[in-house]
């Protein structure tokens, strides 16, 4: 990363670190996919199995991720104060904390996970897939938090096409290993939708060797001596991490846990409202890799630019990251509502699902223009370390807003499934209302051109 002057060469910079990072993003996005499609083409049991599975990791993922992502903004304000060794430090201790969360994840799995399937009160053969998947994904966890830490550390340092080059070189061998152990072909045992799990940990060693072969051999990261010494444990960094990446872990959780909870809500109304709400979700999840790519490199360089005191700057990265993500969020929402049969008909070829499916994504527009000011007015906050705040206005968006709106209008008016939708674009737009009023404030008050000092 550069320092700019102009807001040209500020948008320049944002699409330079943005584009990688959504490759990275639409490539994670795959891997999920790979599973589905190839756990299908298997059988319906072992589709539901890891459908199950993916249902109850990803919450737990995004939370946990959500924390490990809080040495992006850490070390982004340490770059910025050309506080070399203290980068490191922070990703030393990120690694230690990784160790310590999965161990946690594990035995909390070890008690939790057959428990929570026996209350789903699922067929047999699908329960059985679904422990069996999460148990295959468990031998990944190591190498996928520590991967993040070390991403996020990859991000602070604006060098976002290294981690996609990484995710494109090991797709093909994610999508390999699916076939040959969900299949079991090449001599492989024939593990049916589990072995997606495993296929999945077996990438995450991967990613891990990858990133850690250019950190150690490559500049600018070989310098920052990241691996040597890891006994430097410090309680003091590892609070840091914790004190922002939990609010942002939780954040992300609540927010992930609402859509998780509406899908439940829903499961009172036909077999056709359910395939068009899941249809019409789909296409909204693809396109929120947009804001949620632009958030990433949103909270890299507004740190960054705070870290160097450049308070100015900071300010101006901040709403010209809204800006693009608003205008973007117009201009696909527009995309999607012209052809929204067209694309109501990429998952589904009977009518009534396709009608309904299309008729959801109306609400599209007007849902991922309040997501884009969410997202990218809370990963301009998380740059500037400001989380607390953000995460209860979050929290009550989501959970106080969102859902009780969404509720009273399918339950109680004429609009059926329709008013979960309604409930959750103006839980979102609160959101964004809210957030946006508090970047304002510390703007404002802490973080202005006539502000010396380091702030925490």
């Amino acid at each position: 990363m550069n320092q700019t002057f102009t807001l040209k060469e500020k948008t320049k910079q944002i699409i330079v670190l943005l584009l990688p990072i959504l490759i990275t993003q639409l490539g994670m996005f795959s891997m999920v996919v790979f599973n589905t499609i190839m756990s299908g083409r298997y059988n319906s049991s072992d589709l539901a199995g890891v459908a199950i599975g993916t249902s109850i990791w990803s919450p737990v993922f995004n939370g946990i991720s959500g924390i490990f992502l809080a040495v992006s903004p850490i070390a982004a304000q340490r770059f910025g104060q050309k506080k070399k060794e203290e980068v490191s430090f922070v990703v030393k201790n990120g690694i230690y904390l990784s160790v310590l969360i999965t161990m946690i994840v594990v035995i909390l799995g070890y008690f939790l996970l057959n428990p929570i399937l026996n209350f789903m009160k699922l067929s047999p053969k699908v329960q059985d897939t679904a422990f069996d998947y999460l148990v295959g994904l468990s031998f990944g966890l190591l190498p996928l938090f520590i991967f993040n830490v070390l991403r996020s550390f990859i991000y602070a340092l604006g060098k976002t096409r290294v981690i996609m080059i990484i995710m494109l070189l090991s797709l093909p061998i994610n999508l390999v290993l699916n076939y040959v152990l969900i299949f079991g072909k090449f001599g492989f045992p024939e593990l049916g939708g589990a072995g997606a799990g495993y296929a999945t940990a077996i990438t995450d060693w991967v990613f891990l060797a990858m990133t850690v072969y250019v950190i150690k051999k490559h500049e600018p990261f070989s310098s920052y001596s990241v691996f040597p010494n890891l006994k430097e444990f410090s309680w003091e960094y590892c609070q840091e991490i914790l004190k922002i990446g939990v609010p942002m872990g939780l954040s992300v959780f609540f927010e992930t846990t609402v859509f998780a909870i509406v899908t439940i809500l829903l499961s009172k109304f036909n077999v056709t409202t359910i395939a068009a709400y899941q249809s019409a979700l789909n296409v909204v999840s693809f396109i929120y890799m947009i804001p949620i790519s632009i958030s990433t490199a949103l909270t890299v360089l507004v740190g960054f630019e705070v870290g160097a005191k450049r308070y100015k700057d900071a300010k101006q990265y901040s709403w010209l990251g809204v800006a693009i993500a608003v205008l973007i969020a117009i201009g696909t929402g527009l995309i999607v509502v012209a052809f929204r049969y067209q694309v109501a008909g990429l998952y589904s070829t009977e009518g009534a699902v396709i009608n309904l499916t299309a008729n959801f994504l109306i609400f599209a527009l007007f849902f991922q223009i309040s997501d884009a000011i969410q997202a990218t007015a809370q990963a301009a906050l998380r740059g500037y370390k400001d989380v607390n705040i953000a995460f209860i206005m979050t929290l009550v968006a989501y959970w106080l807003i969102c859902l009780p709106t969404g509720y009273l209008l399918a339950n109680f008016t004429n609009l059926g499934a329709r008013g979960y939708w309604i409930g959750l674009t103006i839980g979102l737009l609160a959101a964004g209302i809210a957030l946006s009023m508090r970047l304002i404030h510390i703007q404002k008050q802490k973080f202005n051109e006539t502000v010396t000092g380091t702030i925490n």
